[in-house]
C-alpha cells in the first residue's frame, strides 16, 4: 500500500476530485493550507501575510492510501490534471504504508481500503 500526497492549485482541488472518483478513489483528504518557497509560488498570484512575514500561495492537499498496483494511474491523472505549465501547479509525493486498520470494522490493510 502507498500513500499519495498531492500539494496543487486550489483551483483545480474540484477538478482532481472528480477525476479520483473516477477512477474508484473515493477516500480522499483535501484540506486548503499555505504553501512557501519559491517552487511554489507563482508571484503574479502571490500574497505577503502579515503573521509570517514571506509570501504565499493558496494551494490543496489532497491525501490518499491506496494498492501499490493502482500509483502509476493515479499519479498520471492527478499530474494531468493538476497541470498549467506555469510554477506553482504543485508537487506530489508517495510513501509506503506499513499498515491500515478501519476502527469500525477492524478491516486490515487492502479489506480496509
Amino acid at each position: 500500500m502507498k500513500e499519495i500526497k498531492a500539494f496543487v492549485r486550489s483551483e483545480k482541488a474540484d477538478k482532481i476530485v472528480e477525476a479520483m472518483e473516477e477512477l474508484g478513489i473515493s477516500d480522499i483528504t483535501l484540506v486548503d493550507v499555505l504553501g512557501m518557497g519559491e517552487h511554489l509560488v507563482n508571484s503574479g498570484e502571490s500574497k505577503y501575510s502579515i503573521k509570517v512575514v514571506q509570501k504565499y500561495s493558496d494551494i490543496s492537499k489532497l491525501e490518499m492510501v491506496c494498492r501499490a498496483q493502482d500509483v502509476d494511474r493515479i499519479l498520471e491523472t492527478l499530474r494531468t490534471v493538476a497541470y498549467t505549465g506555469q510554477k506553482g501547479d504543485g508537487i506530489i509525493y508517495v510513501t509506503p504504508v506499513e499498515k491500515v486498520i478501519k476502527i469500525r470494522t477492524g478491516a486490515v490493510d487492502a479489506e480496509a481500503l
